[in-house]
Parts: C-alpha cells; sequence; structure tokens
C-alpha cells in the first residue's frame, strides 16, 4: 500500500475525547478542482494504533465529511461521504483496520475534507488512530501454515 504524507488525516493520533462529534486530525485542501482521485478508485484507510478503552460501552463511528471552511463543522452539517458506522470498543484493538470506497462518480466533495469521530453512550479514555487516502489497499493476510497430518 502507498502511503502519501499529504493525504494523511491522522498519524497514531489520539481519539480519547467526550462522547459527540470531533474532528479527527488534520485536514485536506482539495482547491479548486476537487478532483479527488482524478477518476481512479480511493479509499479512507482507519487503522487502530493504541486499543481503545472507556469506563461505558462506547462506540465510535469514523465518517469522512467535506465542508467548505478549513475547520470542518462537528454539528452535523458537513456533508459525510462515507460512515463506519458505530464501532464498539471491543472492537477496536491495535490492528483493527477498515477499509471504505470513497463514493466517485457523481459524488460533490467541498473544498476541505477531513475525518470526524463520532463517539457514542461513553467517553474514551484512551486509544490511537490512523486515517489516509490511499488508492491501493493491501488485502494480503497470513494464515496457519497446514499440519503435516493434512499434507
Amino acid at each position: 500500500m502507498i502511503l502519501d504524507e499529504r493525504n494523511e488525516f491522522a498519524d497514531a493520533l489520539t481519539i480519547a475525547t467526550a462522547t459527540g462529534r470531533a474532528l479527527h486530525g488534520d485536514v485536506i485542501d482539495l482547491g479548486v478542482a476537487r478532483d479527488i482521485g482524478n477518476g481512479e478508485p480511493l479509499y479512507l484507510v482507519i487503522s487502530i494504533d493504541t486499543a481503545v478503552t472507556s469506563a461505558g460501552a462506547a462506540t465510535v463511528d469514523f465518517e469522512l465529511v467535506s465542508d467548505a471552511q478549513a475547520a470542518i463543522a462537528v454539528d452535523g452539517t458537513a456533508t459525510i461521504h462515507a460512515s463506519t458506522g458505530a464501532i464498539g470498543k471491543a472492537t477496536l484493538v491495535a490492528g483493527y483496520t477498515r477499509v471504505l470506497a470513497l463514493p466517485m462518480e457523481g459524488a460533490v466533495y467541498e473544498r476541505y475534507l477531513g475525518v470526524i469521530t463520532n463517539v457514542g453512550t461513553a467517553a474514551l479514555t484512551a486509544g490511537k488512530a490512523n486515517a489516509f487516502l490511499t488508492h491501493d489497499v493491501t488485502r494480503w493476510k497470513a494464515y496457519d501454515s497446514p499440519s503435516q497430518d493434512s499434507v
């Protein structure tokens, strides 16, 4: 997978926060053209660097949003392009990764692009996440060796 620093929203950035919506990391200025992906598929990758903890049954929804202002609105008025849906804290362990394909054809992106975390049920006490855009997603997976009995 190729990672471009300019397409990175967060690098091991804390997501420990109270319930509600918060802008997570950097914002990408799409400029005037807004030709995101240049006609090729583009993916948002969210990966957990440090396990998420909470005193309660917390959930996190990661949203890729765009807005006309660099200080992307967290009041629900920013345009949501992709969302993970609420993910329970027990799932958000180190190494957990979620990949979302960005809507391309017919999608209208505003000038500034960012990631919002929407924490539900209970505040997060710890946890760090990475978030970035990429054209190619690593889909390699390691499997256990077959036992000698099955060979």
